[in-house]
């Protein structure tokens, strides 16, 4: 029978008298429980204000719902409006993934694979519109969109939604393409593929953590967008999500528990999405540095 000998000397040995207790862990979780704490709380009060009443709302602000109250979610959930605005939301946040998924990985596969004067500015200038936001636009977007008729369009909110998801896509695609090993290209070529052929069948498939990330934020960032949508739609029947909220807390002033109710509907899918996708977004974003 084979003798296991345990290492002489103690673990207060092992272990340097220093070192014993690492206070840098404790203070760690202290500070990401802080921060989860500042990230849930507010959104766990919203959820649970919808059970509740306006009653109880102004009675006891802090406390769980006693009883538990449902008519608001199916108050909101009934109306005819709400759905109207879900399938808005959902028409631009679609069509909007689908363009800067599109439109990234193209413009980001030219300027990854192929050598030529001036790649190194269109870069530049992709990596610059990091620094131009929605806001400092506002005013030259609308009249351009004014000019082309797309005023009250949904096609007015995808159309700039989709311009300013791309150099996002740009930054985080470019460093995947670029890290796919050139031999691959080579082995394609001799096997009879051309560039577009290696795109399609190869390229893709490789780089799809990439392709998942870019999608989600874009999605992310359409479903939630709110000055892009109050620029451009006046239509109440046009109406995103964030507009609906705005439109039904001022209807709706004077019952907050319903009002609760319906911000809580309206954030639920964007929550679901990201949370389900956490895990594609973050690999994506370690492929995009590593390359």
């Amino acid at each position: 029978m084979a003798t296991i000998t345990l290492p002489s000397g103690s673990a207060s040995q092992r272990v340097p008298a220093g070192r014993r207790i690492d206070w840098g862990q404790p203070f760690v979780y202290l500070v990401a429980l802080i921060c989860i704490g500042i990230t849930v709380v507010p959104i766990a009060y919203v959820i649970l204000g919808g059970f509740r009443t306006t009653g109880q709302l102004a009675a006891k602000p802090n406390g769980l719902p006693d009883p538990w109250v449902l008519d608001n979610y199916a108050a909101v959930l009934s109306s005819p409006s709400f759905w109207t605005q879900v399938g808005n939301s959902t028409i631009a946040a679609l069509v909007t993934t689908i363009g800067v998924v599109l439109l990234g990985v193209m413009a980001a596969f030219v300027i990854a694979r192929y050598e030529f004067r001036g790649r190194g500015t269109i870069y530049t200038l992709f990596t610059a519109g990091l620094l131009f936001p929605l806001s400092v636009a506002i005013l030259p977007l609308y009249l351009l969109l004014q000019n082309l008729g797309l005023l009250g369009s949904i096609i007015g909110v995808i159309i700039p939604q989709i311009a300013f998801a791309l150099p996002t896509t740009i930054v985080i695609l470019v460093p995947f393409l670029r890290a796919i090993p050139e031999e691959l290209e080579d082995a394609a070529s001799i096997d009879g593929s051309s560039r577009v052929g290696f795109f399609w069948r190869i390229l893709l498939p490789l780089s799809s953590p990439g392709l998942v990330t870019v999608g989600v934020l874009a999605f992310v960032g359409s479903w939630n967008g709110y000055l892009l949508p109050l620029l451009v739609l006046n239509d109440p029947a046009a109406y995103t999500l964030p507009l609906g909220v705005q439109a039904f807390s001022t209807q709706y002033s004077q019952n907050t528990a319903l009002v609760l109710a319906f911000t809580s509907l309206a954030m639920l899918p964007a929550l679901i999405f990201f949370t389900l996708a956490e895990r594609r977004i973050v690999g994506g974003l370690s492929g995009a540095v590593k390359g």
